[in-house]
């Protein structure tokens, strides 16, 4: 698997996501759940429609992909995850996002992606990637852990992916509303001793 995680939205090394998806991986399944806590639908779509212009934009092709849609049927969505060769994953509320995966099962799909090397490229940016690590904790400072749009019943999610063995921290020092709070992130991870990375706005990290 290759990865292209910004901090938000794009960033500025789209030039690299390009790059490390020109093997005709064109066509993105994009993943919009971290924003199902939202009431302002109008507005959630307006953003979602933004988004996948970005992408357009540079020549791929965007599907959402909604994983309410595959709640508790993990195995149709790997059967549509198979039709995609990027994978996008947008900011919102973390903990609503690792809800969404856990339903559906996409957590244990991306993490076999991983364990495999499948050829598919993961991208995002803000939740998207926050939700790669081996915690969530740190990000409660930011994401409000108790918004669950899918009922109360269910448990609020604290592991992250593990697919990353650090947290990131978004919108550091950036001109992001969200970034003061991103500053009370690095000082609990610190004092906690849990690895981290930091990532302006526009910055990004390309694993390949």
């Amino acid at each position: 698997m290759k990865y292209y995680l910004s901090s938000f939205k794009i960033g500025n090394e789209e030039l690299d996501l390009k790059r490390i998806t020109d093997n005709g991986n064109k066509k993105v399944a994009f993943i919009n759940n971290a924003l199902d806590f939202a009431t302002d639908l109008v507005r959630k779509k307006k953003s979602d429609a933004m988004d996948a212009s970005d992408l357009e934009r540079l020549g791929f092709h965007v599907d959402i992909l909604d994983l309410k849609n595959y709640f508790n049927n993990p195995k149709e969505l790997e059967r549509t995850l198979e039709d995609y060769d990027v994978i996008w994953t947008r900011g919102g509320n973390t903990f609503v996002l690792a809800q969404a995966m856990k339903l559906s099962g996409f957590d244990e799909i991306i993490k076999k992606y991983h364990k495999v090397g499948k050829n598919v490229v993961y991208g995002g940016y803000s939740a998207g990637i926050c939700v790669l690590g081996p915690t969530l904790r740190g990000i409660h400072l930011v994401d409000d852990p108790t918004q669950k749009p899918y009922g109360d019943q269910h448990h609020t999610v604290w592991e992250g992916l593990n697919i990353l063995d650090y947290v990131i921290a978004p919108h550091y020092k950036s001109n992001h509303a969200e970034s003061e709070d991103i500053d009370k992130v690095v000082e609990y991870l610190i004092e906690n001793k849990i690895l981290f990375k930091v990532l302006k706005d526009g910055e990004a990290i390309i694993i390949e």
